[in-house]
């Protein structure tokens, strides 16, 4: 039986044979399975003022935690789920003094070079993958509800601004990180970078 090939080799399509090791192990998961890969990291983490106002209320939306620190440890399990076509980011920020926060959410191919990152609730961010100078540029392709199992795409950049995201190979096993939201009109929302290494799977 021919083996199954990753969830994002068509994502990246032509592209996925020149990805670094640490980037094709980053995106290793096969769908309609029960795989894991683990990054382990740190990332400094940060919020604007009107942002962390409301806090309590993004905590119970289950989004990223909104704060301003640095130096936080951070875990990533990658998971593979059975008789799906996903793979599930399951982030856990270790903040000292503080229960560990987590934050989940779903990456769904949506054709192409185009992902739909579900989180709580039904919200989704609409991203398009590209591997370019070296580096993996998630770039900003609106937002979108989930509703009765059919994804509507909803004007939300506007209130909630857009966001971009790149990966860096730093050598085989680790690489950077940064996540940005911006608004049109205030500027810098939200964000957090760092780097990750990628740990080898048993076996």
């Amino acid at each position: 039986m021919k083996e199954k090939q990753a969830i994002f080799q068509p994502i990246f399509g032509d592209s996925w044979h020149t990805l670094p090791p640490v980037m094709k192990l980053h995106y290793a998961n096969r769908p309609d399975s029960t795989e894991e890969y683990l990054a382990v990291g740190e990332l400094e983490v940060k919020a604007a003022p009107a942002l962390r106002l409301i806090s309590p209320v993004l905590r119970l939306l289950g989004g990223p935690p909104v704060v301003n620190a640095r130096n936080v440890p951070v875990t990533v399990c990658f998971k593979s789920e059975p008789h799906k076509n996903t793979l599930h980011f399951v982030r856990t920020f270790h903040f000292s003094g503080k229960p560990p926060y987590v934050f989940h959410s779903r990456m769904v191919p949506s054709g192409g070079n185009r992902v739909a990152e579900v989180m709580k609730f039904g919200l989704v961010w609409r991203m398009k993958y590209k591997w370019q100078e070296r580096r993996v540029i998630l770039e900003h392709d609106g937002y979108a509800l989930n509703f009765f199992g059919k994804r509507l795409r909803v004007p939300l950049t506007w209130i909630l601004g857009s966001v971009h995201a790149e990966e860096h190979p730093i050598d085989d096993t680790h690489f950077s990180m940064k996540v940005e939201i911006a608004h049109p009109l205030w500027g810098f929302v939200y964000g957090y970078r760092g780097w990750f290494k990628m740990e080898q799977p048993d076996g």
